[in-house]
């Protein structure tokens, strides 16, 4: 078999969650089909050091261009180039044109839905409308869609009005790296981006289903309750955004507490984890939360939210609250700080829990579904 699949991300030097997804199941295939011949198409190639090719999987970089650009004229074109019998598009979009049998991993469908984000950058704007054309019409191209939680399929197959087989759910995993780190590699990466000695921990973006607004309120009431918390450590995030948005909740001041740290690379995330007393992940919707199983095996108790994915994900592993109530995650993490007890139960169980999802069992489970839709006539 001839075998694409749409990697487009993956060698740019900040990497982000579908990113790392498409690399882990390309490295698992690479351990253990030795027999089809894979494709990897990629965008701008900044980093290779995510993936090596191998005899039979060969990294091919197509013109560097706007995404909706490469995606329909580039990435169309190499299917019949490399006369593909199958293509697997790995960031829910795919070519609207296309001769090869089509697989789609539908990561979330979440700008379809009513509860619609119109905030957010122009990019993730303009994102959102490529993906409300595109997805609808590739969907019904699809021999197969894999989706990441059992929480999405159903949003998937009522949105579509498909049977519910031609959705699969392919969970995603940890990678191996995530582990607790030692004190000595925890002080480098500490010092590396000039971290205090005790810290919250919150991943997210501009993107308004992260709900960075929610969090900020919430340490303004833990604030104006007088409960002494730990900086808020924040990666990836820019200065004058943020002071906006605490303009935007009358909390100016709360900038004192908080720590921008810029781009962490995915390699010294699993000490920040290590380090920080809790992590903070209330997200509004999420179709998987892969950062709730990062943090939960590098030890750190997690808050998240009670909606969505995130219960399927975290388990009883996890304080579950209402993103939708800053009031709830304050209560949240005023609970976890004041009580030691509580905050290790959350680590014993959270040590168990990414045990429950594998990349190596994804991969087997895609690389079955690519050989069943290819012996279909």
């Amino acid at each position: 078999m001839r075998i694409g699949i749409e990697a487009q991300r993956i060698f740019r030097k900040k990497r982000h969650g579908m990113d790392m997804v498409a690399i882990a199941l390309i490295r698992n295939l690479q351990k253990m089909d030795t027999s089809n011949q894979y494709f990897i198409f990629v965008n701008e190639v900044e980093d290779t050091s995510p993936i090596s090719p191998t005899e039979n999987f060969t990294i091919v970089p197509l013109t560097p261009s706007p995404y909706p650009v490469w995606e329909q004229y580039h990435l169309a074109r190499a299917v019949k180039t490399y006369q593909l019998d199958l293509l697997h598009c790995t960031s829910n979009t795919a070519p609207i044109s296309c001769k090869a049998k089509l697989v789609i991993t539908l990561h979330d469908i979440i700008y379809l839905e009513k509860l619609n984000f119109r905030e957010g950058s122009w990019y993730q704007r303009m994102g959102n409308l490529y993906r409300r054309w595109n997805v609808p019409k590739v969907v019904k191209k699809a021999s197969c869609l894999f989706t990441v939680s059992r929480y999405e399929q159903e949003r998937i197959v009522r949105q579509f009005g498909m049977q519910p087989e031609k959705v699969k759910v392919v969970y995603n995993g940890v990678a191996g790296h995530f582990k607790r780190e030692s004190p000595e590699k925890r002080k480098v990466i500490q010092k590396k981006y000039g971290l205090p000695d005790t810290f919250m921990l919150f991943l997210g973006n501009t993107d308004p289903k992260k709900n960075l607004k929610g969090v900020l309120k919430s340490l303004a009431l833990l604030e104006e309750k007088k409960v002494d918390f730990p900086d808020l450590v924040m990666p990836d995030f820019g200065k004058d955004v943020l002071i906006l948005m605490l303009k935007a909740i009358n909390s100016p001041q709360l900038i004192h507490k908080i720590h921008l740290t810029g781009y962490i690379p995915n390699e010294d995330l699993p000490s920040i984890y290590s380090q920080a007393l809790l992590f903070l992940y209330p997200s509004l919707r999420e179709s998987f939360g892969l950062p709730i199983l990062e943090a939960m095996a590098c030890g750190c108790p997690v808050i998240t939210s009670n909606t969505s994915s995130m219960p399927e994900v975290a388990g009883e592993a996890a304080l579950l609250i209402d993103p939708f109530d800053p009031e709830s995650l304050s209560k949240g993490i005023a609970s976890l700080l004041e009580n030691r007890e509580k905050r290790q139960k959350l680590i014993e169980r959270g040590y168990k829990r990414p045990q429950l999802f594998d990349y190596q069992k994804g991969a087997k489970e895609t690389l079955l579904s690519y050989t069943q839709i290819l012996k279909q006539e």
